[in-house]
């Protein structure tokens, strides 16, 4: 990245306009017009002759210096341009339309509805919560799944908003919005809330924007984006399902969203609540230190449900057909019986995997990145994941010429396929990305199954968290053991967090659950903790290894992601850039170097890619090191390479 993408830029102010810091400005960059934030509206005397003019104000309402502060947070911590970081605070530029909201106008009478419905602990919880109001604290809320974690939010938000407060409520994934926005709205009838996400319509996104900014929304239910929003009355702050990494922005300002809502909410001195039933090890490692509050909601909030019973079955064997298993096909059609539904889930989309020659071992592979190309049907065709690059499906070997041709594995439309061959009757529904990809499609899926007009569920982690189905009292969980083989020291976190995620969604009413689990290691530590539901031990032990080993959360790391089309000048640059990480250890010392090594897919879309680790157990330490290697790298760096520092990577 150039020099010049790290500055600022100075611009004179022609008459008649007047200009503050906030101001969203429109103004000429070289040959192109760009709209840009003013972060100083001081400087020296008449420099016309050398500056551009801004030549207009954008119809933007003014930034206060509360989001400022967090885009110069973001481009700091982040090591990221100053420009893209402010980017982050700009609402849609369109005309906006009329904002949907839940109610017409905020009622700010204190309201006991919601707490008085809560049981013992999570009255206990909400005490926790409330006990903080005036202050900053983070507060964990642990909770299993089913627990009633969302009723404590919504009393702690009703609580606030007496209080004359703003609420914003972060959510990992677009489609948790909706049905989170009808218990709002259910809970919460008097307030005003707004919901912001890139589903939405541009204009419709702005004009939610607009009132979150004037303060005339008292909830403000967002994804991760949302943790950008001017809000003048902010008091709480909550971050659903906080383990999810849908929180941390994987490309451009690579922020985590969970950090920067606990980070905003220190500024403005107000609490912040994480809630989780598999809070992120750093989270527990924290709440176990004492430096975050912890509640915790042990059992099901109601009365008649229990947590599923956790069954293991054999992975491979002659009884398995497409994936799925003898006993996991007889847990279905007990449930058809009854008149319940079925959820089979398994993290891949597509048919299979892979296509094989059987005859000379030839497999489909992707020219532009080291990946298989999966085997999709209804289109038929084969598709990267990663690139998204397609091609018809071969009717012939392009090795060898033989025409035996196999699929090799399972994905989603797979056993789509086969559960209507064996449940011929059963009403089924597959949600993958695939599936969903036209507007309200989720939605429509969620209201088939709440309806009772589906049997049967085939999906990917789309449906693992978040949702509540009355009937659903059997999970199926297929193709597990793949994260056992990961070589990311994060992995068993991940499963676990995954496998407990999709296992809460059976029997959270009073009929009872059943999750049935194949794996060819129903002995592994995660199987075993999943089977006793007991987040806590397993997080611990997890928490031991990491500390023996050196790994986060004991060290701080940064990525140094390099990529071009060669190889050998990605290669030049990471063997640089990390003799000059070497270089600058007796400036920084607790600081440690790692050489250069092929990313976990080493080439994506036709770019060779690779990267150099540093690490430091003190998070100031590395903080003072990077702005100097950032600095050095980008006075050597060429224009063949395109590179960014990583900060805290969620993967490598």
């Amino acid at each position: 990245m150039p020099v010049a993408a790290w500055q600022l830029f100075d611009y004179w102010v022609p008459g008649g306009l007047k200009i503050a810091r906030g101001d969203v400005v429109r103004a000429r960059l070289g040959n192109r017009r760009c709209v840009g934030v003013v972060v100083h509206a001081d400087g020296p005397g008449d420099t016309r002759h050398a500056l551009h003019p801004i030549e207009s104000l954008a119809d933007v309402r003014r930034l206060p210096d509360e989001v400022l502060a967090l885009a110069d947070f973001v481009a700091r911590y982040y090591q990221a341009p100053a420009g893209l970081a402010h980017a982050l605070l700009l609402p849609p530029l369109v005309r906006p339309r009329r904002a949907r909201t839940d109610a017409a106008a905020p009622e700010r009478e204190v309201n006991e509805a919601v707490a008085a419905r809560l049981n013992a602990a999570q009255a206990a919880a909400l005490a926790a919560i409330d006990a903080q109001a005036a202050k900053f604290a983070v507060t964990l809320l642990h909770g299993v799944t089913g627990s009633g974690k969302t009723d404590v939010y919504l009393a702690a938000a009703q609580r606030c908003i007496a209080r004359g407060g703003q609420v914003l409520i972060l959510v990992p994934e677009i489609n948790l919005t909706p049905q989170f926005a009808q218990r709002v709205a259910n809970a919460l009838g008097g307030a005003r809330s707004v919901a912001l996400h890139s589903a939405l319509a541009a204009g419709e996104r702005r004009a939610n924007w607009d009132v979150a900014a004037a303060g005339d929304a008292d909830i403000v239910l967002a994804t991760r984006l949302g943790v950008f929003v001017p809000l003048p009355r902010l008091g709480l702050i909550v971050v659903d399902e906080e383990h999810d990494d849908s929180f941390r922005q994987q490309d451009g300002v690579r922020y985590h969203a969970r950090d920067l809502a606990i980070w905003r909410a220190r500024r403005r001195s107000v609490p912040v609540v994480l809630g989780s039933a598999t809070p992120a090890l750093d989270t527990w490692a924290k709440a176990r230190s004492g430096r975050y509050a912890l509640a915790t909601l042990a059992s099901r909030a109601d009365p008649r449900a229990a947590l599923p019973a956790i069954r293991f079955a054999p992975n491979r064997g002659p009884d398995v057909r497409d994936g799925i298993g003898t006993a996991l096909m007889h847990a279905i059609d007990e449930r058809l019986g009854r008149g319940e539904q079925s959820l089979v889930f398994v993290n891949r989309r597509g048919f299979a995997p892979s296509l094989k020659c059987v005859a000379c071992g030839w497999e489909s592979q992707c020219d532009r990145c080291a990946a298989r190309l999966v085997v999709h049907r209804a289109p038929d065709g084969l598709r990267c994941h990663h690139c998204g690059h397609a091609r018809a499906l071969p009717h012939q070997c392009p090795s060898c010429g033989n025409v035996d041709l196999l699929p090799q594995g399972y994905g989603t439309q797979r056993l789509e396929q086969a559960l209507r061959a064996r449940f011929p009757a059963a009403r089924i529904a597959r949600v993958d990305r695939d599936s969903t990809r036209n507007r309200d499609a989720f939605a429509k899926v969620r209201d088939a199954i709440e309806s009772l007009d589906l049997d049967i569920l085939i999906g990917t982690q789309m449906l693992a968290k978040g949702h509540d189905f009355e009937r659903l009292t059997l999970v199926g969980v297929l193709g597990a053991d793949n994260a056992l083989y990961s070589a990311d020291f994060r992995a068993t976190e991940r499963l676990f967090a995954l496998l407990m995620q999709v296992a809460g969604r059976a029997g959270r009413a009073h009929r009872p659950g059943e999750v049935v689990v194949q794996t060819d290691y129903p002995g592994h530590a995660v199987h075993r903790a999943l089977a006793a539901h007991d987040y806590a031990r397993f997080a611990d032990e997890l928490l031991h290894e990491r500390n023996v080993a050196e790994l986060p959360p004991r060290m701080r790391l940064a990525l140094l992601v390099a990529e071009a089309h060669a190889f050998t000048d990605v290669d030049g640059f990471l063997g640089e850039a990390y003799e000059l990480a070497r270089s600058l250890r007796n400036e920084h010392r607790g600081v440690e170097a790692f050489a250069p090594v092929p990313a976990a897919l080493p080439r994506r879309r036709g770019f060779e890619r690779a990267h150099v680790l540093v690490q430091s157990r003190a998070r100031s330490a590395l903080q003072a090191f990077l702005p100097a290697w950032r600095e050095a790298i980008a006075q050597r760096a060429r224009g063949r390479v395109r590179w960014v520092i990583d900060v805290d990577p969620t993967s490598f």
